[in-house]
């Protein structure tokens, strides 16, 4: 992936360092030789202005890219994960289920590294790529029209404990920052006008991907395991777990009410790590005061798959998103989207040195 850009002000100047690293297959499309992509990159970057953004075409696309990085890029989760060393819980008065799900998470811990190399790191970055494609939104269980190119950009993670994250998403020159400072989540798109979105502290959706093993046992461990499947011709166990009623209602606004959000994970009985993580979620949209709205449902699987150490945690470092996201409703007709993201991990570093709480604040709402 490419980190570093030419300083076109100057020869004799370094290079600048690319906030989010691109891969070289969004680089290659830039142009016909090298100077001409670093050219062409040089020129994107000066024009995100404002005045741009009145183009009726460039703010459709971007507005297409904004809905594919939201949806299928950077998900968030309804429930708060806690995060502690502390990860087993006892299972005394629990159900057989939820004995043996806090079961099967005992053996996940242990072929992730064990506790002692769970708890051994408080900090994270993590590098990566990735490849969007999407179908257009089509009626009812009609074929989908998939769109032939594909999407492609790169993204770079940090956390810190507890409860911090922050996400930079690039993709095809669309930007999407995320990120939770503890007490709010937040999120905000490349368009300078576009105000930032905010709401309760939650994790995001790509941690559960197997990229931190921790987070993954802390939310499993309050899930029941309700049977088994095989998922690659390998027998998996099947977690289960509902957000609260409490936990929806905190993420509901006055515009928006989510009914219900299920999460499951499929565990491997040979190995013991996730190979599976899927979830659902069902909101209601109102647009009227008197009318019941449009439903929006939103559901993902993600393959997890090419499991590697780094620092004595194994965690995954590739895999697929599919997303299937269905619109319905009385002032609605019934429609359906397909999306898919091919994502890679190309660097992880853990106990990243000097990462102060404040580089995890939300950005400033732009003035109107």
């Amino acid at each position: 992936m490419r980190t570093l850009c030419p300083n076109f002000e100057r020869e004799d100047a370094l290079e600048t360092v690319l906030e989010v690293p691109i891969p070289e297959e969004m680089f290659n499309s830039m142009g016909s030789n090298v100077a001409l992509r670093w050219q062409n990159m040089s020129t994107w970057m000066k024009a995100q202005t404002s005045d741009k953004w009145s183009s009726p075409i460039i703010a459709g696309r971007y507005n297409e890219l904004s809905f594919l990085l939201f949806i299928v890029g950077s998900p968030l989760i309804p429930l708060q994960v806690q995060v502690d060393s502390s990860v087993p819980r006892p299972v005394r008065h629990s159900s057989i289920e939820a004995s043996t799900a806090k079961y099967i998470v005992q053996q996940y811990i242990a072929a992730t590294g064990g506790p002692p190399a769970l708890s051994s790191f408080h900090s994270m970055c993590a590098i990566g790529q990735v490849k969007i494609s999407a179908s257009e939104f089509h009626q009812g269980d009609t074929n989908a029209k998939e769109k032939s190119a594909e999407e492609a950009g790169g993204f770079v993670l940090w956390q810190k404990d507890p409860d911090l994250w922050c996400l930079e998403l690039l993709v095809s020159g669309c930007k999407v920052i995320s990120g939770s400072n503890g007490n709010i989540s937040w999120r905000q798109c490349s368009n300078e006008n576009t105000p930032v979105a905010k709401g309760p502290a939650r994790p995001l959706r790509r941690f559960l991907q197997g990229l931190d093993p921790r987070s993954t046992a802390n939310l499993f461990l309050d899930a029941v395991c309700i049977g088994e499947k095989i998922i690659n011709e390998d027998d998996c166990f099947i977690l289960k777990l509902d957000a609260s009623q409490a936990a929806l209602d905190a993420q509901s606004t006055s515009k928006y009410e989510i009914i219900h959000h299920t999460l499951w994970g499929y565990f491997s009985q040979r190995s013991g790590l996730m190979v599976k993580f899927e979830d659902s979620r069902l909101l209601t949209v109102k647009t009227k005061e008197d009318d019941d709205g449009v439903f929006w449902e939103t559901s993902a699987e993600t393959m997890i798959e090419d499991y590697n150490y780094v620092d004595g945690v194994n965690i995954a470092h590739s895999g697929k998103t599919f997303v299937t996201v269905y619109r319905y409703g009385e002032q609605s007709a019934n429609h359906k989207r397909e999306l898919q993201e091919l994502w890679k991990l190309e660097e992880v570093n853990f106990n990243v040195w000097g990462l102060s709480s404040e580089f995890f604040m939300p950005p400033s709402s732009p003035k109107q």
